[in-house]
């Protein structure tokens, strides 16, 4: 599972999980506004990829990911890092 911070659009400074990539674009979900069923696409240069996610956050996404997992991830990342 891999973290990314959106560089650019209305999003700006928001955090996502990636559910999936290809050559050109990202599939980014948070759990709330953007569920699993509706993955936000976005340009890989309109992100930046975070490479050291805490323990925690890493414990709370094991297993079946479901939004409220990743809603929980995002926000505790968000509670780490500030």
């Amino acid at each position: 599972m891999e973290f990314a911070k959106s560089l650019s659009g209305h999003d700006k400074n928001e955090i996502y999980l990636i559910k999936e990539k290809d050559e050109k674009f990202v599939y980014l979900v948070n759990g709330t506004t953007k569920p699993f069923a509706a993955p936000k696409k976005k340009s890989i240069k309109h992100i930046q990829l975070i490479k050291n996610i805490p323990i925690e956050v890493e414990k709370v996404l094991s297993g079946t990911v479901t939004d409220l997992e990743v809603k929980r991830a995002v926000k505790l990342y968000k509670s780490i890092i500030q």
